[in-house]
């Protein structure tokens, strides 16, 4: 599945996917609510398979007992805007690492059809709200 998804590619490691992720909603002109509307898509997907799964439901239930899950769910810290980009990246970790490896060719080809129908319709989204245009100095730029 590797490249599928913007927490899932090459060299994509443990919070080092933020970065791709940014892109990722940069290149699909999502602006803040959108990211959050494609990270919720994510979770809820997620909770769901956790759920479905005893071990799972046994190890990481409790991250999911509120929204959004994670360390640095409720902060922005420096991240100007960018802090859905963040927080994907941990669940994206979750996903790749527990998640992913338990499932069937089937069941990915079905996540791959569902992630691309949702996507397109974000990206029908961002068309009639617009984000604005990337800065010319990095988000992640510290002064």
């Amino acid at each position: 599945m590797a490249g599928h998804y913007p927490f899932t590619g090459r060299g994509v490691r443990y919070g080092g996917a933020r970065m791709t992720i940014a892109a990722f909603f940069e290149q699909h002109g999502l602006n803040m609510e959108l990211q959050e509307a494609y990270y919720k898509w994510w979770f809820e997907w997620a909770k769901k398979q956790v759920a479905n799964d005893a071990g799972l439901q046994a190890a990481k239930g409790v991250a999911f007992n509120h929204y959004p899950m994670g360390q640095h769910s409720h902060h922005s810290f420096h991240l100007n805007e960018k802090q859905w980009c963040n927080i994907l990246a941990e669940l994206g970790d979750f996903i790749r690492d527990a998640i992913f490896p338990t499932m069937d060719a089937t069941a990915s080809k079905q996540l791959e059809d569902e992630h691309h129908h949702m996507l397109d319709k974000l990206k029908a989204d961002a068309k009639e709200n617009a984000r604005e245009p990337a800065p010319e100095v990095g988000y992640f730029r510290h002064m």
